[in-house]
């Protein structure tokens, strides 16, 4: 959700772009990392957590987008899956 995320430092590398109307991608201006994308319409972000220096000690609430999954990924089975977005809920 939105309210909880926070950038801790590096705010300053950030750049970001909109990458169709009303989503917005942000980078980090150094390396070119894709780092989170947002919609500011909606209450949640997605932040890309392989970029995470640590673990974020929170469980994933779902899996999206698994049919761009590589084959070496390790994921919970118990977690739900889907091939693209999450059904019922816009892009």
């Amino acid at each position: 959700m939105r309210d909880h995320f926070r950038w801790l430092k590096g705010k300053e590398k950030l750049a970001a772009f909109e990458s169709s109307p009303g989503k917005f991608r942000h980078f980090c201006s150094v390396c070119g990392s894709h780092l989170m994308a947002e919609r500011i319409t909606q209450p949640h972000v997605i932040v890309r957590v392989a970029t995470l220096d640590e673990d974020p000690r929170s469980k994933p609430a779902m899996h999206i987008w698994c049919s761009h999954d590589v084959p070496w990924l390790q994921d919970d089975k118990d977690i739900p899956h889907f091939q693209e977005w999450q059904p019922g809920r816009g892009n």
